[in-house]
């Protein structure tokens, strides 16, 4: 063996050579010129020189070693574990001794490892692996034979090993010369002299490398032959049998090709012959019907234009679509017809750009015709044919365009009517005054109301004409989407019972398969004509779709084809509109349920922009009225006539588009808070004047106002109509008769009742102006009440009138005023409850505040009228003696200012407010009569001072109840004396 044997010195160096490393790459081994094999070269060198082999080596004989055969790297060199620790300084002389020398600090979370850590683990498995030992000994192992057998195959392996590996390489081949010098480095060395002896023994090592490595080989393939002797010998023995088996076998082959051939002959060749005649037959046929479909594609185009110039666009699109299918499918790769598919796509825009300028004519004829037209929906056919065509090809947004042709008409309506209006009025220079809003201007009011009653009732049957129209087109949509649903459920049907599917499929097989035409197969069988082709000769126009054999399917269209053939159909399903329009719905319209339902609601949604619509023109026409403050200057009558006619448009369209539309409503509500406000500001200066004219005296009521108040007694508020000139003959009352009550009232009061009365007849007629109203109401009562009471009580009428003093007769019809208006306070309530919403009903508490307020203000007029008596009996009481004459002139003053108050408040009070009221003047006067009575210490002794005051109170209580009404009055006088305790 090669590593037995030792070589010569070779030069030490502080890199390991690469001719010494046994763990080369192989092939780098080899690339090298002077690399030898491993077992030819010596064992790696270490630092001591006296332990190389002494052993000749071809390698180091052939060539010494110098610097430039080094191949070490920098990281080989610098990780050398033989090198000298001065060697460092490679790094340390740059960055620093302690680069090298640093060490590392231990880390605090790793624990210490010491043997005393295994000493557990070592008793435990110590007596473990003595028993194991045992038993090895005890137990040998049963495959003997395996094992021997094995080592024998290691030994083998081990042999194999010492040869190397290029001489195993598929690719060995000695005429390379890489190959040749690995093998045999000999070759290259020199011949020179000097170097014999070495050279013959370097050789003579080589043959016998080679020689042991011949023999490894060759005991190993002899161990395998034996190991196969066996099978080996088995094969050659049956050689001859398998040579006698294969002659047979080619004989009997032979034999039976001979035999196939005849059978061929007489059996085969003919009904071969006849299958390939039937095949070339029917391939025949396939290019008959091939060119037959191709003719009637080629007419296409034409029949195409022939359908437009018929509007039959639904047709058209049919066609082109079957087409594109039939090139997609049955023609496709057709050289001629290379450039249709992109000609009939074109052709498909243009019908496009055809349709929608065509629906937009439509709608701009449909809706800018006469409006006292009776027709609601011009050329229906026409129509459906358009939407469907659409809809085909997913021009979903047609409906924008229906509504833009409506805002415009719109305008123009309203343009039109104010134009024929201002032509009628003569008094109207339309050369002086050229803007059309500036002549609408210079209109009276009736004028101008006869003008927005001509245009809202232009807008109503505009309106109709448009829900008309938007109704037919929502029944196309809904109409497409029934028939996806139905398709759906067909194909559920089918999916459940897949034999009725194959027995449809057999029926029509004939007409569809292979490129049959439709018209082929009525040709064959004429008495079962389609139902969706016409019979007819003369072609379709669009206004005879309605007509049943006349649709827009593309079947519709046979007359117009060319002789060459039929027209390729499209399936279909026969739909009947709601105004009786048959049309063919094809069932390659693709449209989902989503699209077709949203597509369906905005229609609807259109019919609610019309009104918007028809609502923005009229807001916009009344502003344009009311820039100079012509609405905010009607009186009461016209602008609830106005209003009137506006609620009345509102109802209409709110009933024809089935929503309501708040601009209208809102521009009437804004004129109607102005309207208000002067309305309420008119009556409030009105109210005021009135007072501050006012010298409270009791004033006679006039028929008319006794008529409205008994109207308002019959359970209604409202104002009454007039009645003819002979009834107004008749004469004035002094008093005001409600509810068989009199009430003495001042001429302000009259009015201010007809003012309320106006107001709540107001709401009747606008009531969308009901809590305006009632806001406005509270505020005249309030103010009503407390101008009286600055008047009256506070004798402001002194200074504003100029009443030289406010007697009792003033207060006591300023109270009968009041309750006169408390009176009427709960029919206003109710006729006001009666109109509000149940959650506005807190605003009625505004009523109960001011009745609240009204009796206060009755009960501080009781009050005055008690407090000047009571001034009175103070002043006269305070000088009373007790002495003759009787009755005394004291008592006699008193009787008489008693009479007057009596005469000033009888005729205008109710009798039992007189009797409350002077049982509170008698209350106050038998107060100063006993303070005067103990003061001057008369006592009830019968004495004589006890006399004549019991005379004068007789005379007093005998003129008090000698006054009308008061006969029955309790004075109870026997309280003007002090109690004995």
């Amino acid at each position: 063996m090669a590593s037995s044997h030792s070589s010569s010195p070779v030069p030490q160096s502080n890199s390991s050579d690469a001719f010494f490393k046994k763990e080369v790459d192989a092939t780098k081994r080899f690339r090298s010129p002077v690399q030898s094999l491993p077992d030819v070269c010596p064992k790696e060198p270490t630092g001591n020189p006296n332990n190389l082999h002494d052993s000749p080596s071809l390698v180091v004989d052939q060539q010494r070693w110098t610097i430039y055969h080094s191949k070490v790297n920098l990281p080989a060199a610098l990780n050398d574990p033989r090198l000298a620790k001065r060697e460092s300084d490679f790094f340390t002389k740059t960055w620093g001794v302690d680069f090298v020398d640093t060490e590392v600090t231990p880390s605090f979370y790793l624990p210490q490892i010491t043997k005393e850590h295994f000493a557990l683990y070592q008793q435990e498995i110590t007596p473990r692996e003595k028993v194991h030992e045992r038993c090895k000994n005890i137990c040998p192992p049963k495959d003997t034979f395996d094992r021997t057998l094995l080592h024998t195959h290691d030994k083998s392996r081990t042999d194999l090993e010492q040869v190397p590996k290029i001489f195993m390489k598929p690719d060995f081949a000695l005429e390379d010369s890489l190959t040749f010098n690995a093998v045999l480095p000999w070759s290259h060395f020199s011949t020179a002299g000097g170097k014999g002896n070495r050279d013959a023994a370097s050789s003579k090592l080589l043959q016998e490398k080679l020689s042991h490595y011949l023999d490894i080989v060759e005991v190993n393939i002899a161990h395998q032959i034996s190991l196969r002797s066996e099978a080996f010998f088995h094969a050659m023995t049956s050689q001859h049998e398998l040579q006698d088996y294969l002659r047979k076998t080619s004989q009997a082959v032979k034999l039976l090709r001979e035999k196939i051939s005849k059978i061929d002959k007489v059996m085969c060749e003919g009904s071969l012959r006849v299958l390939r005649l039937s095949l070339t037959r029917n391939n025949c046929i396939k290019a008959y019907n091939k060119l037959k479909l191709m003719a009637t594609v080629h007419q296409t185009q034409p029949t195409v234009q022939l359908l437009l110039s018929t509007s039959e666009y639904v047709g058209a699109l049919d066609l082109i679509a079957t087409t594109q299918e039939v090139l997609q499918q049955e023609l496709q790769g057709i050289h001629s017809f290379r450039h249709l598919g992109s000609q009939l796509c074109e052709l498909e825009k243009l019908i496009d750009k055809m349709m929608i300028a065509e629906f937009s004519t439509y709608a701009r004829n449909d809706l800018n015709r006469p409006l006292e037209d009776d027709c609601q929906i011009l050329e229906e056919e026409r129509l459906v044919s358009l939407v469907f065509g659409l809809l085909k090809q997913r021009k979903l947004n047609f409906y924008e365009i229906y509504g833009d042709e409506m805002i415009n008409t719109a305008k123009n309506i309203i343009k039109q009517c104010v134009v024929n209006t201002v032509s009628q009025i003569e008094e109207i220079d339309t050369e002086v005054v050229v803007k059309l809003a500036d002549q609408m201007r210079m209109m009276n009011f009736p004028q101008w109301f006869d003008l927005l009653k001509n245009i809202f009732s232009k807008f109503t049957i505009f309106l109709k004409r448009v829900k008309a129209t938007l109704n037919t087109l929502r029944s196309v949509v809904f109409l497409v989407l029934e028939k996806n649903q139905k398709s759906r459920d067909l194909e559920d049907t089918f999916q459940k019972n897949p034999a009725k599917e194959s027995t449809v499929d057999s029926e029509v097989a004939y007409l569809t398969h292979e490129g049959m035409f439709i018209s082929d197969a009525f040709d064959a069988e004429p008495p079962a004509p389609p139902r969706d082709a016409s019979p007819s000769s003369e072609p379709c126009s669009s206004d005879s779709v309605s007509e049943p054999e006349c649709t827009t399917d593309s079947s519709s269209s046979k007359e117009h084809t060319s002789s060459s053939g039929g027209v390729l159909a499209t399936p279909g399903v026969l739909q009947v509109t709601p105004g009786g329009v048959e049309m063919m719905i094809s069932d390659d319209m693709k449209l989902t349920d989503l699209e077709l339902v949203r597509l369906a609601n905005n229609i609807q949604e259109l019919l609610s922009n019309a009104s918007d619509v028809c609502h923005d023109r009229s807001v916009k026409f009344l502003m344009a009225r009311a820039k100079d403050g012509f609405l905010e200057k009607l009186n009461s009558n016209e602008f609830v006539t106005l209003s009137r006619l506006m609620e009345e448009f509102i109802l209409d369209t709110e009933h024809i588009c089935g929503r309501k539309s708040m601009s209208l409503r809102g521009a009437l509500q804004s004129q109607a808070n102005r309207f208000v406000n002067r309305f309420h500001e008119e009556r409030k200066t009105k109210l005021s004047l009135l007072l501050d004219n006012e010298r409270w005296k009791q004033a006679e009521v006039p028929a008319e106002f006794q008529d409205l108040v008994d109207s308002v007694s019959d359970g209604r508020i409202s104002l009454p109509e007039k009645k003819p000139t002979a009834t107004e003959e008749r004469k004035p009352a002094e008093f005001l008769i409600v509810e068989g009550q009199k009430y003495a009232t001042v001429g302000t009061v009259l009015l201010l009742i007809r003012i309320i009365l106006e107001y709540c007849q107001c709401v009747d007629n606008i009531p969308s102006i009901t809590t305006d109203m009632l806001t406005r109401l509270s505020d005249l009562l309030k103010y009503f009440n407390s101008r009286s009471c600055q008047l009256v009580l506070g004798a402001g009428a002194l200074q504003v009138v100029g009443l030289k003093t406010i007697t009792t007769k003033n207060l006591a019809l300023s109270s009968r005023c009041l309750q006169l208006i408390v009176h009427y306070i709960p029919i206003i309530r109710a006729h006001f409850e009666a109109r509000l919403q149940p959650k506005q009903f807190s605003m009625l508490r505004h009523f109960d505040h001011i009745t609240k307020d009204y009796h206060d203000h009755i009960a501080e007029i009781s009050a005055k009228l008690v407090a000047i008596m009571d001034s009175l009996f103070d002043k006269l009481l305070s000088k009373y003696e007790v002495k003759a004459p009787v009755p005394s002139a004291c008592f006699r003053n008193i009787c008489k200012q008693m009479a007057k108050m009596h005469e000033a408040i009888y005729d205008l009070l109710p009798e039992e407010q007189t009797q409350m009221l002077f049982l509170r003047i008698n209350a106050s006067y038998k107060l100063h009569l006993k303070r005067q009575l103990a003061h001057l210490s008369v006592v009830n002794d019968g004495g004589p001072l006890n006399g004549l005051v019991t005379s004068d109170v007789a005379f007093y209580t005998g003129n008090l109840q000698a006054l009308k009404g008061l006969n029955n009055l309790d004075l109870n006088m026997a309280e003007i004396w002090e109690q004995k305790r």
